[in-house]
This record gives C-alpha cells, sequence and structure tokens, in this order.
C-alpha cells in the first residue's frame, strides 16, 4: 500500500517517523524540539503558544522527510487546552500539562455539580487540575474577557489537524481525546455541554467526534489526515494493546491502565474512564508515588543513582526481611489518602540493614501499583500481561520483583517512539479504509514491539505472600482505604 506517517508532538518536542503502511517498519524519523524558550531548571511552562507546535513540525519534517507519505497521523499531548475566538484565532496561549492555577478551580467544579460521584457519573472522571474543563473554570475565574471571548475549544492534537488541513470550516477530535477533556463520556459516546457552561460561563463550539478509522480530511496537496489522538491511546496503539493486556507506567508518580470493552464508572473517582484510539476503553488509575520513592530511599541511603539502589536491593530477599514501606510520600490517589504520609513498618533488629530498605522501597513502590491493578481487577478488568513503562523498568530490582507482585507476565518493550508509531498506525487505517483494502472496525496488524518477556513463574506464591505483607500494613494503618 506504501508509506505512512505518525507525528507525535509530545510537551517538549515533535518526533515524526514514516512506516511501511503493511508492516509498520520505521523507515525514517524526524526530531525538533519546540522553540519554547524554558531556562535551565527551570519549570516547563504552563502558557505555550501553539505556533511553536507547527515551528518544530515543520523542522522535523525537513529534508524530504514526507516524500512519498500518503497519509498522516497526528498524536498530540493530552490536556491541553487551545482557546479559539469565533474567527478561529487563539484567544490566549494554550494552557497545558498539569496546571498547578486550576487546582482551586477543580475542587469549585467538583462542588458545583454535587461532589466527585456526580462527576464520575456523568463523564467518568473527576476533575483534576490537569483537564481542560479545569483550565475553562480557571479562565472564567481569572481571565474573564479572554472566558468571553472563548468561542470554539481544541486541543493540541484536534488544533494540528486542523491547521495541517488548511484551517477547514469542520473542526474534528477523535473519542481518545475527547474523553480526557471533563465534558465528553466515554460512556455515552457524548459531550456534555452542560459541563462546559458550568465551567466556561456559556457556551462553545466542541468538535466533531469522529470514529477510530475515519479520516479528518485531506491536506489542499492529496495528504489524508486521520483522526489523530492523545499521547497515551496513540502509544497503546502503537504498542498493539489488546484485551488482556494493561500498562503500567513508572515515572516520578504512576500510572495503571488496563483494555476494557467498556466505560467504567467509578464513583469512589479512583479511576479515569478514558477511550482508546481503536473503538475500546482505556481506565486509568494514576499513583503519587512510583519512581519518587525509589529516589527518596537513594537519598536517604546515600547512593548515587537509582543503578546502585537496584543493586543494593537485590542483596536482600522478596519481602525485605519483613520490612515494610507505604510508599505514600506525596500523599496518594490511589487508595484516595490526599494528606498522608509514607508508612515504614516491620522494624526488627536483623531488618534494619541498607539492602532491605532498598528492596522494600522497590517492593512498596510495585505493591502499590499491583493495588491499582487489582481495582481494575475487581471491576472486571482481564489481566494477562502487564506492559512496564519508563526507565526504571529497566532496573533489575524491578524486573525480579515485577512479576511475581504483580502476577502476570511483565513485557519490557524497548525504548521506541510508541505514540508517532501508533499515530502512523492510524493513518494507514484510515488509508485502507478510504481505499477499500481495509475493515473500519479492524485496524492494520503490524509487527509488535520488540521487548523482554518475564514470567511469575515458580515464585508466584512467594510474590503473593509479599503482597499479603504489604496489604496487612495497609490495612492497619489505613482501613478501608479502598473501600469506596
Amino acid at each position: 500500500m506504501g508509506i505512512v506517517a505518525g507525528l507525535d508532538s509530545s510537551p517538549d518536542f515533535t518526533r515524526i517517523v514514516v512506516c511501511d503502511t503493511d508492516t509498520g517498519a520505521v523507515l525514517r524519523q524526524g526530531y525538533a524540539p519546540h522553540p519554547v524558550d524554558t531556562p535551565d531548571g527551570a519549570a516547563r511552562p504552563s502558557d505555550v503558544d501553539p505556533q511553536a507546535w507547527l515551528l518544530s513540525l515543520g523542522e522535523a519534517a525537513g529534508g524530504g522527510l514526507l516524500e512519498g507519505v500518503q497519509a498522516i497521523g497526528v498524536s498530540a499531548q493530552q490536556n491541553a487546552l487551545v482557546p479559539l475566538d469565533a474567527q478561529g484565532n487563539t484567544v490566549r496561549a494554550a494552557m497545558v500539562g498539569g496546571d498547578k492555577r486550576a487546582q482551586v478551580a477543580a475542587a469549585d467544579l467538583i462542588d458545583a455539580l454535587g461532589g466527585r460521584e456526580a462527576w464520575a457519573q456523568a463523564v467518568g472522571s473527576v476533575p483534576q487540575a490537569a483537564q481542560p474543563v479545569t483550565k475553562l473554570r480557571w479562565l472564567a475565574k481569572t481571565e474573564p474577557e479572554n472566558a468571553r471571548r472563548t468561542a470554539v475549544l481544541l486541543q493540541a492534537h484536534d488544533w494540528l489537524v486542523w491547521q495541517l488541513l488548511g484551517r477547514p470550516v469542520r473542526r474534528t477530535t477523535d473519542r481518545g481525546g475527547a474523553s480526557g477533556t471533563g465534558y465528553w463520556s466515554a460512556a455515552t459516546g457524548g459531550y456534555r455541554p452542560d459541563l462546559v457552561e458550568l465551567a466556561l460561563g456559556h457556551q462553545a463550539m466542541l468538535p466533531d467526534v469522529i470514529g477510530p478509522s475515519d479520516a479528518a480530511g485531506t491536506t489542499p496537496e492529496g495528504l489524508l489526515i486521520s483522526a489523530g489522538t492523545g499521547e497515551t491511546m496513540a502509544a497503546a496503539f502503537g504498542l498493539g494493546l489488546g484485551l488482556g493486556d494493561a500498562v503500567v507506567s513508572l515515572g516520578a508518580s504512576g500510572s495503571v491502565m488496563a483494555v476494557h470493552p467498556e466505560a467504567l464508572a467509578d464513583p469512589s473517582g479512583m479511576i479515569t474512564s478514558l477511550a482508546d484510539a481503536t473503538g475500546m476503553h482505556l481506565p486509568v488509575l494514576t499513583t503519587l508515588n512510583a519512581v519518587r520513592t525509589l529516589r527518596g530511599t537513594a537519598e536517604l541511603l546515600g547512593l548515587p543513582d537509582l543503578e546502585s539502589l537496584s543493586d543494593l536491593a537485590m542483596k536482600s530477599t522478596p519481602g525485605s526481611h519483613g520490612l515494610v514501606m507505604l510508599p505514600y510520600l506525596e500523599g496518594e490517589r490511589t487508595p484516595n489518602l490526599p494528606h498522608t504520609a509514607g508508612t515504614l513498618a516491620g522494624l526488627r533488629r536483623e531488618s534494619m540493614k541498607a539492602e532491605h530498605l532498598a528492596r522494600a522501597s522497590f517492593e512498596g513502590m510495585l505493591c502499590g501499583l499491583a493495588d491499582a491493578l487489582d481495582v481494575l481487577r475487581g471491576r472486571g478488568a482481564e489481566v494477562r500481561r502487564v506492559f512496564l513503562l519508563g526507565p526504571a523498568a529497566e532496573l533489575p530490582a524491578v524486573q525480579a520483583a515485577a512479576p511475581m507482585l504483580f502476577g502476570a507476565q511483565v513485557v519490557v518493550p524497548q525504548p521506541a517512539d510508541y505514540a508517532a508509531i501508533g499515530a502512523a498506525r492510524q493513518a494507514a487505517w484510515a488509508l485502507g479504509v478510504s481505499q477499500g483494502a481495509l475493515d473500519p472496525r479492524t485496524p492494520p496488524v503490524w509487527q509488535g514491539a520488540t521487548a523482554q518477556v518475564l514470567e511469575p513463574g515458580d515464585e508466584l506464591a512467594v510474590g503473593q505472600a509479599v503482597r499479603q505483607q504489604y496489604v496487612s500494613v495497609r490495612e492497619q494503618t489505613h482501613p478501608g482505604a479502598f473501600r469506596s
């Protein structure tokens, strides 16, 4: 069929991969940082001119990278709100990332609709500082004139698709991106304009939600542009996830998601019910304490890096000689304990050794993530294998403990541009459907990610004992934390 391109506009850069339409093999790639002036050591800005995304896109696509490409898919950072006026001009810079300015606005919105359960039932998630609906509330309260001028609401991938198509009258999005806004429900597949009005103070135009294999349009040069989606959905698509698969991402905080055929409404608000890029659903839970638990322990033990902490932990044994760490160092979201602190239990003379503390930090982090996996399992999500993402997934102590604690096969994919690959796969799907060569309900089968596969094997019973030790301490310290 030819070649397609996937474009991933992340918070810091644009990456483009050009892939073979039939196999998914990456043929060439381009990269360029966004021209956003952030001094070294400074926090990433919360406001970004969207033109920066176009400039880096142009640079990444230089040197004839897109020559011969028949279709392009766009993946972009989630939660970036691009407010436009009635003429299609940006009202202000895009609001990106987990915007701490909007934390009060999130609490306002939760109260305005009648609590967390009301939001979970309405759209499958409870407002958080990062979400577009919360940023709209902040805009209405803090920049009322800009709020009044806001007539159209787009996210990053919506805006980029619209620009690539030459700014047509019709604006589109996909169900994956829409499901993160806080004003579209994955369960009903529809917008809640009343929630836009609740947040912004008036109605605004929202992009049409098109199907996973639909084309958003064709560029003036005849290039097909697919629906596009958010980075999380694109990465899941690029990894080739299906039913029975879960993903555990190890950043400073952690996230756990599974592929599920239905939206999971969660009255407690722990689960965020996202849609994926194929017609399925991605229920997600977040833990606030993943790799930050390891970094804190390394600092406490005077170790220079996580590799040293891992080496030390490998000198201990499963269960850390009875030492149990509840890693709630920043409070916690799963379970919902925002004001708590971490706990170190099981201190005995024989357990007070550096290697046991090192091991307990890995087991505590992974048991916290296993708790989140169990919430999904308890709601009917099947977890046969767990994809483990992030640089910490390469650490021997993580790989030794994760399969037994998760009670499932663990897959550690080689680092690759999975969001860009997922965007390219979406482009191949839309192209194939437009040519009558592919079924609109069945995405193209591409070669899977190259990965290391780890089995729990004989250590499953050991892992269950370690989990039980952890759960006992958690229940004693925070009784009923997981009761909704």
